[in-house]
């Protein structure tokens, strides 16, 4: 361990000398790359107003002058003293500052004491017990509620600046991915536990754009509590998707059944048909909450030339569409995963919210309409396909299989009713179960006509399995229980 952190120490008084950017980001484009990058990562983090701000490997200041606008306190830390020092030259005016020299794997804060904690290329510089230490030491500090922004480079270095030798740990985005979503700690509270939610986890588009590099990835993560009665015994519901209904085998089953590219009801036909009532124009910008792999996004923006952002909580789905993306070449199509009831947008950042069979997940429906109606422009559309049901009392069968899928169901004329209370007006909202059906029964039919190919690429237990799906889905909506809905609404 010692040894980790000495190397660390002979690293950086190599490299922060001079205390510039191009050190301190081992890049000599690091000016260039500055002017784009750190819009996008502001864009990205939560409302700072009034909140205590703990900036790890803060350096020269890079961020730390544009947080001290927003937040009501942040305390700046850095391993190097010329970094610091550097630092609190640039920002040191500021009332609302603290500067520290420390080791971030020595540093104590209060528990409870922080309301969220930034760091940019900092994890990378601890070994792995350092890092699980760290996560948990966050979760610690921060009160409940609270969020851990971190960005590190993934899988190899990005940076150009010789190196002599080179301790950095180039973990895989799986790697913190795991750690950040699996970690857990007692609170104050005897029998109280708290873990992280992932809030969003994305590439760093700029690097993408600039240095035809996919390796930067940021995270941010919120403190949550953790209660026994967690879905199906995972911790998070990512974790339930990832680990049952959307393993990625799963997600390839589902896809063959409705077309490449997809993984929902009807595939590219009910795609183009819903997506021909936007009447979308070249340069309009869409959020497609629940992207899947991303099929509908490709199909928007080389259609209409459109600006498109995939969200999935599945990070599986989103590794798939990234997947897929790299053949498609088309910078105007991000994906991220994200929980969209705690993601956050500036108003009006949208001119179309699309969302296929998705929200069936969530639970507060209206909260996330209210989030909807904010984050889309004057004007702006929301179109949703999606899961409803009959009047209760339902069929026991269909109450086990809405209970087992974790499934939150209302009729189509409730689920309108969210959508207007929400503000929307002109607010369609149809039934389209007839619709399904029919959807259904062409895509068992075309199950049989590719069955071998199927069987050859999957399994026979595969085909039956995802066959007997489809039966039984045509069986809950021939019962009445289950409803398919589409709705279409405008913000004023």
């Amino acid at each position: 361990m010692e040894k980790v952190r000495s190397n660390m120490t002979e690293f950086w008084k190599e490299h922060s000398k001079a205390a510039t950017v191009e050190e301190m980001m081992l890049d000599s484009r690091a000016r260039e790359l500055t002017q784009h990058e750190l819009p996008e990562i502001l864009s990205l983090l939560p409302s700072l107003a009034g909140c205590r701000v703990l900036e790890l490997g803060a350096g020269i200041g890079r961020f730390t002058s544009h947080l001290l606008t927003k937040a009501a306190h942040v305390t700046a830390v850095d391993f190097m003293e010329s970094f610091v020092e550097k630092n609190r030259q640039k920002n040191g005016h500021r009332s609302n500052a603290t500067f520290i020299q420390a080791d971030v794997t020595k540093l104590d804060i209060s528990h409870n004491s922080i309301d969220f904690i930034f760091s940019n290329w900092l994890l990378m510089y601890l070994s792995d017990e350092e890092l699980k230490t760290f996560m948990e030491k966050s979760l610690r500090w921060l009160q409940p509620g609270g969020f851990l922004f971190f960005r590190e480079s993934c899988n190899y270095r990005s940076g150009d600046c010789k190196r002599d030798f080179n301790p950095t740990c180039y973990r895989t985005e799986q790697q913190y991915t795991h750690l950040a979503s699996s970690v857990q700690v007692e609170g104050t509270e005897a029998g109280q536990m708290f873990g992280f939610d992932i809030v969003l986890k994305k590439k760093v588009h700029t690097y993408v754009q600039m240095k035809n590099n996919p390796n930067q990835i940021c995270w941010l993560l919120q403190k949550a509590a953790r209660s026994s009665s967690t879905q199906n015994g995972f911790g998070t519901f990512q974790q339930f998707l990832d680990n049952q209904q959307y393993t990625r085998r799963g997600i390839l089953r589902y896809e063959k059944m409705f077309g490449a590219g997809y993984v929902s009801t009807g595939g590219p036909d009910t795609t183009k048909e819903f997506v021909g009532l936007l009447n979308l124009k070249p340069g309009q910008k869409v959020l497609d909450v629940g992207c899947g792999i991303g099929g509908g996004d490709f199909y928007m923006a080389k259609t209409f030339g459109v600006d498109v952002l995939g969200l999935d909580l599945s990070e599986n789905m989103v590794d798939l569409a990234m997947e897929r993306a790299i053949s498609e070449k088309l910078p105007s199509v991000q994906f991220e995963v994200a929980d969209a009831t705690k993601r956050t947008f500036p108003e009006g950042s949208f001119d179309v919210i699309y969302s296929r069979d998705t929200i069936l997940h969530i639970n507060d429906k209206l909260a996330l309409f209210k989030r909807f109606h904010s984050w889309l422009k004057p004007g702006g559309q929301l179109l949703i396909s999606d899961y409803c049901c009959g009047e209760k009392p339902w069929t026991p069968a269909f109450d086990a299989y809405v209970k087992q899928r974790g499934y939150i169901l209302y009729t189509t004329s409730e689920y309108g009713e969210f959508i207007q209370e929400a503000g929307f007006c002109n607010v369609r909202a149809e039934d389209r179960t007839a619709q399904f059906i029919q959807v259904l029964k062409a895509e068992l039919q075309r199950a049989e006509a590719i069955k071998d190919e199927y069987i050859e690429e999957f399994s026979e237990e595969d085909y039956i399995a995802i066959v007997n799906g489809w039966k039984e889905k045509l069986e809950r909506t021939s019962s009445g229980d289950q409803r398919w809905g589409l709705f279409h609404a405008t913000r004023i």
